[in-house]
């Protein structure tokens, strides 16, 4: 089911009005005060770059904007104020110099809202009417249930009065009991009454007091609502208090004559939401919700089954396909500068956003949401590649372009993988041993005369792999290019790491299925004959690139 005039979705958190990057970002001339020029310059990217709909956060666990019913991250802050700051940063693994650092930039950060505040300024007020103005449809993305002030319950800026007290905090309770408790786990306890009324005083001012038209519910800022496993009587609970939500917004709809689409944003593992006590699939089944964007934590997913959720749930609901920021866990190298890039930021390549969309597109997703993409803008060595959204919800216009697509790796600090669907990678392959890997692609138009190249990452070793690679079960190809060249560059990133080591394989862009495709790799190597041999000839695969061009 799409949502008529809601395709291409951009996603900004509470703070992308404040951001003075050097890209992209509205700056006051130096020495000047922020200023609402910031909101409209954002909307007017935006609108420049094709975006038909503007999420727009406006809270952590605390209000980040000037709320009459609830707390906000502003209460009790006074200009320059580093002391108020402080016990948001303590026990972070920070140096001295990097302490005063943080708190530097900190406060010039919150100075900025507070330059707004002191002109009678709300920001977010300001954002629907600027949204408005260039006819873009503005939403709202609440987080539920936030945990960036984890590191300090009582003391930092960014948690609610609530989480101080144990009572209304979840037992913080990790997958594997061996481990115990972790304190990033131990989030608002959505079985407390104070906790659910506490968040439904915001999200009512939100929906009656403000100028927006859709609500996202983002219960991945954390994916946690009550303690595991949650019982029948529970998840029910929460059921209902969604479904007064949904009247809240039926209401609106009816006062203004215009439809206010409410959806959730959730990780695809609908039974591990389940067992924290969101089912999402009785949502739908009492039509509660309109909307769904299913997704992972910070690094984009490439094999997310929006084709199953098409078949399971119909045109009951609208099936968003969400690209992050993160491509996966490998990093790249820039060797002008020496910069190491832990992540390669995704919003700095048109092909890998082009790639991640069409993948999802093909598989039946009725539009595209960006996410995170205001992070690389903070990226010193680059910005966000604004013009690349134009389009990226159209498949049709994707087809024939550069992309690039890859697979999601892990561990990572960011990865939650019990709510994560099974990353295909990293990988060991001993001598003889073979794995295929399923990625969703988009064909392509013959006339475009496209190649594509499959690349093997694999961590450097003391003799190159022989590796073969088949494409959807293709006679298995040898042939391989050493190379440390990226597939495509990511800002200044045009390398990979020099712990790794690539190597390219050319294929026919013609033999790409629409849907789903397979990559088989096999380690070619027949020295297995005793342990030894099998540690010495095994291969650590670190990724599969792919690009079409």
């Amino acid at each position: 089911m799409k949502i008529p005039g809601h395709q291409n979705l951009f996603n900004g958190d509470c703070d992308i009005h404040f951001y003075q990057a050097p890209w992209n970002h509205w700056r006051p001339k130096k020495g000047g005060r922020h200023s609402v020029k910031a909101v409209h310059h954002m909307v007017d990217l935006l609108a420049r770059s094709g975006v038909d709909t503007y999420l727009v956060n406006p809270n952590g666990q605390r209000a980040y904007y000037p709320s009459k019913v609830a707390p906000t991250h502003m209460d009790g802050y006074k200009r320059g104020d580093r002391k108020f700051l402080y016990a948001h940063i303590l026990g972070q693994p920070m140096t001295r110099a990097q302490s005063e650092a943080y708190l530097d930039n900190l406060t010039r950060f919150m100075d900025r809202y507070l330059d707004l505040l002191e002109d009678g300024v709300d920001w977010l007020a300001e954002t629907s009417k600027a949204c408005r103005r260039r006819k873009i449809s503005p939403w709202l993305s609440v987080r539920m249930n936030d945990m960036h002030g984890a590191n300090s319950f009582e003391g930092s800026y960014m948690n609610a009065p609530l989480l101080a007290d144990p009572k209304h905090r979840l037992r913080g309770t990790t997958l594997n009991p061996k481990e115990g408790t972790h304190f990033t786990m131990m989030a608002l306890n959505f079985e407390s009454r104070e906790v659910r009324d506490y968040m439904m005083r915001m999200i009512r001012e939100l929906v009656e007091d403000y100028d927006f038209e859709g609500m996202e519910l983002d219960w991945t800022r954390t994916y946690y609502c009550c303690n595991p496993v949650a019982s029948k009587q529970t998840t029910e609970m929460i059921t209902r208090w969604h479904a007064d939500i949904r009247a809240l917004t039926q209401r609106r709809a009816k006062r203004t004559g215009r439809p206010y689409p409410l959806g959730l944003r959730v990780p695809g593992h609908f039974e591990v939401l389940r067992a924290y006590g969101l089912d999402v699939r009785e949502m739908i089944n009492r039509g509660l919700i309109d909307f769904l964007c299913p997704t992972a934590t910070w690094q984009t997913t490439w094999n997310m089954p929006h084709d199953n959720f098409k078949k399971e749930f119909g045109d009951r609901v609208a099936i968003y396909g969400v690209v992050e920021d993160g491509p996966n866990w490998v990093g790249g190298y820039a060797p002008k500068t020496k910069e190491r890039g832990f992540i390669r930021y995704m919003a700095a390549s048109a092909p890998l956003l082009r790639g991640n969309a069409a993948g999802k597109l093909v598989l039946g997703a009725d539009g595209i949401e960006t996410f995170n993409f205001f992070c690389t803008d903070q990226w010193e060595s680059a910005g966000g590649d604004y013009k690349a959204l134009r389009g990226l919800e159209d498949l049709k216009s994707l087809r024939g372009k550069p992309k690039q697509y890859t697979f999601g790796t892990g561990p990572a600090c960011w990865v939650e993988t019990h709510f994560e669907f099974p990353l295909q990678l990293p990988c060991i392959l001993e001598p003889q041993w073979q794995r295929q890997f399923q990625l969703a692609m988009c064909s392509e138009p013959a006339h475009a005369r496209l190649k594509l190249t499959i690349q093997v990452v694999v961590e450097k070793g003391d003799k190159a792999p022989d590796l073969g690679v088949t494409f959807n079960h293709s006679w298995p190809n040898y042939k391989a290019q050493p190379t440390q060249k990226l597939l495509f560059p990511v800002g200044p990133l045009t390398e990979h790491l020099p712990e790794c080591q690539a190597f390219n394989y050319s294929f026919n862009a013609g033999d790409i299925r629409e849907g789903w495709n397979e990559i088989g790799i096999v380690n070619g190597s027949r020295q297995r004959d005793n342990a030894q041999q099998r540690k010495e000839n095994s291969v650590n695969i670190a990724s599969i690139e792919l690009a079409v061009r």
